[in-house]
C-alpha cells in the first residue's frame, strides 16, 4: 500500500468513527484511533489492525483476509490484522470499525499517564 492510499485509508476511517472522544496517536506504524484511552483500530501500510476482544475473535477470522495479529511473532489475543483487500469497500471498513467499536467502547476508559519529567534539567 502506497503511503497516498495509507492516507486514504486513514480519512476513510476517521469518517466512520465521528465520535469527540476519539483521539488519533502515531503507533505499531501506523495511525491508531483510540476511544478513551484504548486502541479501536490501527492504520497502517499493511492495511487494518482492529481490537475486536477474543469473544468476536472466530467470527472475526472467518471474514476474508483477516488473520490473527502476530506482531512478535507470538499472537495477541483479540487483536485481527486485516489486508488491504479486506477493507476496500467502505461497507467492509465499516463492518471491521463497528466491530471494533463494539468491543472497545464497553472496556473501561484508561487512566491517561503521569508525564514524565526529563531527568538532569533543573532537578538539581
Amino acid at each position: 500500500m502506497s503511503e497516498l492510499m495509507e492516507t486514504v485509508l486513514i480519512e476513510r476511517t476517521r469518517a466512520l468513527i465521528p465520535d469527540t472522544s476519539v483521539e488519533q496517536k502515531r503507533m505499531f506504524g501506523g495511525t491508531c484511533f483510540m476511544v478513551n484511552g484504548n486502541m479501536l483500530v490501527c492504520v497502517s501500510r499493511r492495511g487494518l489492525m482492529a481490537r475486536v476482544g477474543k469473544e468476536q475473535e472466530a467470527e472475526a477470522l472467518a471474514r476474508p483476509h483477516a488473520a490473527q495479529c502476530r506482531p512478535t511473532g507470538r499472537p495477541m489475543p483479540g487483536f485481527i490484522r486485516i489486508e488491504p483487500e479486506g477493507i476496500e469497500t467502505d461497507d467492509d471498513l465499516r463492518h471491521w470499525v463497528e466491530m471494533a467499536r463494539a468491543y472497545v467502547c464497553a472496556l473501561p476508559p484508561k487512566a491517561p499517564k503521569p508525564k514524565s519529567m526529563k531527568s538532569g534539567k533543573g532537578d538539581r
